[in-house]
Formats: structure tokens, C-alpha cells, sequence
């Protein structure tokens, strides 16, 4: 299955039933490499750099925390995104306590949904970044909801705490969205203004994005916070799916 970008990220675990589990679950997301153990796993990353790193903790050899360490060691590698993959004790005493930086530690045992999410955010946000540094013009980006749809596109705003004018066009609807600091501000689509626009907006399946970082709010007409304002869109969205009648049923009378 080829992945929706190019976000390159490498996969580290010993185990090979958990590696295998942890590519089949991020392939679709990514451009996901394996890798059997940390000493596979650096010389993986100094001959081709990955976007972000998803790693185990205990590994023989050389193990996760080490890997990260030879990693901020060298300028090359410092910067890439790292999640550690540990047991709870291991997090809140080996790890946390002295690993500044890290992206994530999602804490053993998971699930791979949940684990799939966590990633996929960072994922997101990674692949905006390149899109911003390929954009034609300066600060502008643009892309297609089937590569990011809008729940993405407003997660990873907020995650970077981004700036910005937000337009997706869907047929001959467009709407626009503002964020300050990744704060959804206004949002404007024909006579929905504010929380309406977006609650309307989220389910649009398909269409074109541009994001304008050289755009910010003139003015507040969502008080919600980012966050919020998703879950409530998705209880919207899940309460409007269970009241829809269902087709072809007779009932009896």
C-alpha cells in the first residue's frame, strides 16, 4: 500500500512480531523502514536520515536510550523527532527523568490504534513542515484532503501552534479558518460563521487546502479551544450518523 506522503519513519524493535504489528499499522501513514535493533537502526539513520524515529527502550546491544544519545550527539541527527516505545517504570525512571526532547513515550503495553494515532499526529505535522519548505510561494501551502483531511490539517495547526489563514474549497464551497498560536479563532462558510462553519466543514471527505502562514485573525467568533472544538465536530458527526434513517427497512405496522 503506498503511504499518503513521504514522511520517512523508522521503526525500531527487536521483537520481530511487534515490528511486523508497528509497520503494518503505520505503512499507510508513512514511509515506514524497519529495523531489528539499535545498531540496525544507526546505521539505517546515518546513511539516510529518517523524518522521526519509533523505538523500543529495551533492546540488546545497543537500546533505545543510547540510540537517542548517539543521535543528539551528532549534528546530523539531532533534530529528528524521537519516540520511545517502554513500560511504564521504565518511562518515569530511566527515561523522562534525564531524555529532554523527546517527542513521545507511549508506555507498554498499547494499543496499536492508539499507538497508530499518537504517531500519526506527529506524522501530520511533519509533512506539513515539508510541504511548507517546497511551497512555491513564500509562507503558502497547499495540498488535497485525501493526504491530510481537515481533523489533521487542525490538529497538526495546533500541535505547531501555528499562525494562519486556513481555505478549503470542496465543489463551489469555500471556507476559511483562522488560528492564532494554533487556536481555531474565526471560521466564515457562505452563512455559517464561527463553530458552525467548522462543524459543517469537517465533513467534507474531499477537496483543496491552502494554508497562508503570512494570514492571522482579525477577529474571534470561536471561543473553544482547538481540541474542544474537534470533539465536538466528532460528536456532531457520530450523533448525526446514528439519527439517520436507515434505507430499505419496513417495519411493521
Amino acid at each position: 500500500m503506498k503511504p499518503l506522503n513521504d514522511v520517512k519513519v523508522l521503526v525500531v524493535d527487536d521483537n520481530a512480531q511487534i515490528l511486523d504489528l508497528l509497520m503494518k499499522g503505520l505503512t499507510p501513514h508513512c514511509d515506514a523502514i524497519a529495523a531489528a535493533d539499535g545498531a540496525d537502526a544507526l546505521l539505517r539513520i546515518v546513511d539516510d536520515p529518517p523524518d522521526l524515529i519509533l523505538c523500543d527502550y529495551r533492546m540488546p546491544g545497543l537500546d533505545g536510550r543510547q540510540l537517542y544519545e548517539k543521535l543528539r550527539a551528532r549534528q546530523q541527527t539531532k533534530q529528528i523527532p524521537f519516540m520511545f516505545l517502554a513500560s511504564r517504570s521504565d518511562v518515569e525512571e530511566k527515561l523522562r527523568p534525564i531524555i529532554e526532547g523527546a517527542e513521545e513515550f507511549v508506555v507498554k503495553p498499547f494499543l496499536l490504534k492508539d499507538l497508530v494515532r499518537r504517531t500519526k499526529k506527529v506524522i501530520d505535522r511533519l509533512h506539513l513542515e515539508k510541504l511548507q519548505k517546497r511551497a512555491v510561494r513564500p509562507g503558502v501551502i497547499q495540498g488535497r484532503l485525501e493526504e491530510m483531511s481537515i481533523l489533521d490539517l487542525m490538529q497538526s495547526l495546533e500541535m505547531g501552534q501555528k499562525s494562519c489563514r486556513l481555505t478549503i474549497r470542496h465543489g463551489d464551497d469555500t471556507c476559511e479558518m483562522f488560528f492564532a498560536s494554533g487556536q481555531c479563532a474565526d471560521a466564515q462558510l457562505g452563512a455559517f460563521e464561527g463553530e458552525a462553519a467548522v462543524f459543517e466543514v469537517v465533513r467534507w471527505p474531499a477537496g483543496d487546502f491552502e494554508i497562508d502562514f503570512n494570514s492571522a485573525p482579525g477577529r474571534t467568533t470561536i471561543s473553544r479551544t482547538t481540541t474542544g472544538l474537534l470533539m465536538e465536530a466528532l460528536r456532531l458527526v457520530d450523533e448525526g450518523q446514528r439519527d439517520a434513517p436507515t434505507e430499505g427497512v419496513e417495519t411493521a405496522g
